[in-house]
């Protein structure tokens, strides 16, 4: 269950903010991709001692209002970012 995955950057990608791109970005040797700020925040988060579901937890904290669209929104990308490669499980 994804909830209980502790999910970390996969090696081939760096994750970092990039003033000139104003956006948090995933460096690989192909190129980047330009992640926007909900994926930057949920990102930013994911460094293999977390699990899914303390990452939803800690978003909410920072962006109080709106739980199910946060646990909601933050499993689906967790979900196509596993799917791309972009992460690993710890």
């Amino acid at each position: 269950m994804i909830t209980e995955q502790r999910p970390r950057l996969s090696p081939q990608f760096v994750f970092r903010w990039e003033a000139s791109q104003d956006a948090y970005i995933l460096l690989y040797p192909e190129g980047l991709i330009k992640l926007n700020p909900a994926a930057g925040e949920i990102l930013k988060r994911c460094d293999g001692t977390r699990t899914a579901d303390a990452i939803v937890a800690d978003l909410d904290g920072a962006f109080p209002g709106q739980p199910e669209a946060i646990a909601r929104d933050t499993e689906a990308f967790l979900v196509a970012a596993y799917n791309k490669g972009w992460l690993r499980s710890t």
